[in-house]
C-alpha cells in the first residue's frame, strides 16, 4: 500500500479533530475531538514505521500514546462528571464564566471581612 493513503487519512482525521476543538463548546465533544487528533498522530506513527525495516519504534510510540490517551480521557471524564454534578451542564464557555464568578465572589467576601 502506498504511504500517501494512510497519511491522507491521518490529515483528514486531524482536521476533523481540530474543527471539533475549535467549533464545539461541549466538553465531552472537545475530549472526543482531541482523541481523534491523537488517533491521527498514531496513524502517522504506524504508517511511517511501516516503511522502516526491522524497527518497531513507531508502533511502540503509538502504544505509549494510546496509554496516555486512555489516562487523559479518564481524567477528563472525571472532571466533566464533577462539572455536571456541580453546575448541571458541560458547556466549556459557561464553566469558564463560573470560574471567573467564583473569583469575583471570593474577592467580595475578602473585602467584606476586611471591612468588619
Amino acid at each position: 500500500m502506498p504511504l500517501i493513503l494512510p497519511l491522507l487519512l491521518a490529515v483528514v482525521l486531524f482536521c476533523i479533530g481540530v474543527y471539533g476543538v475549535l467549533a464545539r463548546r461541549n466538553v465531552i465533544t472537545l475530549l472526543m475531538a482531541f482523541e481523534l487528533m491523537l488517533n491521527a498522530v498514531n496513524l502517522n506513527l504506524v504508517a511511517f514505521d511501516a516503511w522502516r525495516i526491522n524497527d518497531a519504534t513507531g508502533q511502540t510510540l503509538a502504544v505509549f500514546v494510546i496509554t496516555l490517551a486512555a489516562a487523559e480521557i479518564g481524567l477528563g471524564l472525571a472532571i466533566v462528571l464533577l462539572l455536571f454534578r456541580g453546575h448541571g451542564h458541560v458547556d466549556a464557555d459557561a464553566a469558564r464564566d463560573l470560574a471567573e464568578q467564583d473569583d469575583a465572589e471570593r474577592n467580595e467576601l475578602v473585602e467584606q471581612e476586611k471591612a468588619t
